[in-house]
C-alpha cells in the first residue's frame, strides 16, 4: 500500500516561490473522520493570504502546512463513529481548515455533503466555500428583506456571483460592482445596477444603501461608509480589522465562514438542477496550483478557478 502522496504546501511564509509540490505521508482517518481521495479542489484567496503570512497573527498555523480550503472527491476509508458516509461515496465540502491540496485528505465527516448526481467533481469543488459564504455573509447582519438596497463589491467573483443571485431572489435592489469585462455577466445574474469600477466611482453614483458586502477590502472598505443609510451596515469577509476601521456612528461586521454541510447540500442541488448559476473561470492541473494561487492575488476574474487532480 502506497503511504506517500503529493501535496501543495508551504514551509515558510513568502511569495509565489514559497509554494511547492512535495511528498508527504498519507494519514488514516481517526474517530469521526473519513479519508477522501481528492479529485478536485477550489482555489481561494485564503491560500495566498496564508502563504504571505497575512493572517498569521489572527490565525496562527504550524508550518509546514498544506494549502487548500475546499474539495470534492470519493470516500476512501471511514473512521470509527461515522455512519452517514461509506467507502465509495462522492462527497464535497469546505475543510473548515487548510489541507485540501493533497491526493488524500482526512476530513471531519460532519463537514462533508454528498455530491449530487448531476454535478461532476470539478463543478462540486467550486461551490463549498463561495456559495455558503455568500449566503451566510448576506444574512450575517440580519435576514435580507424585500426592497432592501444592497451593494456588492467583487460581484463577479466566486462569492459575489452567488451573492448577487441570492440578494435578487430575496427581492433586494442589487447594486453590483465589477470590472468592465464582467459587467454583462453580473447583469445576467440579476443585478439591477452594475457599476464598472474601472471607469466609475461607486461612491459618486450610489446612496442610501442598507447593506454593503465587502468581498474586496483595502480602500474599498474605507470608501464604502459614505454610501450607507443611517442604519446601514458593511459586512466584510476580507477585512478582519473592520471594527477598528468603522467610523463613529457606523456599523461594520466581520464575517468568517464556517462549514455548513446542510446548506451546502441544498445549494449544490440547486447548481446541479440549473436553478443557481455557478461559474468556473478556469480548470487547472495539480502542478499549476501555485501559479493559480498567485493569479488569485494579482488579477480579478469572474467565477472560480478549480484544480482537477486528474490533469
Amino acid at each position: 500500500m502506497n503511504t506517500i502522496q503529493r501535496a501543495v504546501l508551504i514551509r515558510s511564509y513568502g511569495g509565489a516561490a514559497a509554494v511547492e509540490v512535495a511528498d508527504i505521508p498519507k494519514s488514516e482517518p481517526k474517530e469521526g473522520q473519513v479519508l477522501v481521495r481528492v479529485r478536485a479542489a477550489g482555489v481561494n484567496g485564503i491560500d495566498w493570504k496564508v502563504r504571505e503570512g497575512n493572517v498569521r497573527n489572527a490565525f496562527p498555523l504550524p508550518l509546514p502546512i498544506v494549502l487548500g480550503a475546499e474539495l470534492a472527491g470519493v470516500v476512501d476509508a471511514v473512521g470509527t463513529g461515522v455512519s452517514h458516509l461509506q467507502v465509495g461515496d462522492r462527497v464535497m465540502g469546505a475543510m473548515g481548515r487548510l489541507g485540501a491540496y493533497a491526493e488524500f485528505v482526512t476530513v471531519n465527516a460532519a463537514t462533508l455533503s454528498h455530491t449530487p448526481d448531476g454535478l461532476d467533481d470539478v463543478g462540486a469543488a467550486a461551490i463549498p466555500v463561495a456559495a455558503v459564504a455568500a449566503w451566510n455573509s448576506l444574512n450575517h447582519a440580519g435576514s435580507i428583506q424585500s426592497g432592501q438596497r444592497i451593494l456588492i463589491h467583487g460581484a463577479a467573483g466566486g462569492l459575489g456571483g452567488y451573492a448577487v443571485q441570492f440578494a435578487k431572489r430575496a427581492g433586494a435592489e442589487v447594486f453590483a460592482i465589477a470590472a468592465t469585462a464582467d459587467t454583462d455577466y453580473v447583469r445576467s445574474l440579476g443585478a439591477d445596477h452594475v457599476i464598472d469600477y474601472q471607469t466609475q466611482s461607486f461612491e459618486e453614483l450610489v446612496r442610501d444603501i442598507d447593506l454593503v458586502l465587502d468581498y474586496v477590502g483595502g480602500e474599498i472598505l474605507d470608501r464604502s461608509w459614505q454610501v450607507l443609510t443611517q442604519n446601514g451596515v458593511v459586512v466584510s469577509t476580507v477585512s478582519p480589522d473592520i471594527l477598528a476601521r468603522t467610523p463613529a456612528n457606523r456599523r461594520g461586521l466581520w464575517f468568517m465562514n464556517k462549514p455548513d454541510p446542510e446548506l451546502l447540500e441544498r445549494l449544490a442541488e440547486e447548481v446541479a438542477s440549473g436553478k443557481l448559476q455557478s461559474r468556473i473561470s478556469e480548470v487547472i492541473g495539480f502542478a499549476d496550483i501555485s501559479e493559480a494561487i498567485e493569479r488569485n492575488r494579482t488579477a480579478s476574474r469572474a467565477g472560480k478557478v478549480v484544480a482537477d487532480f486528474a490533469l
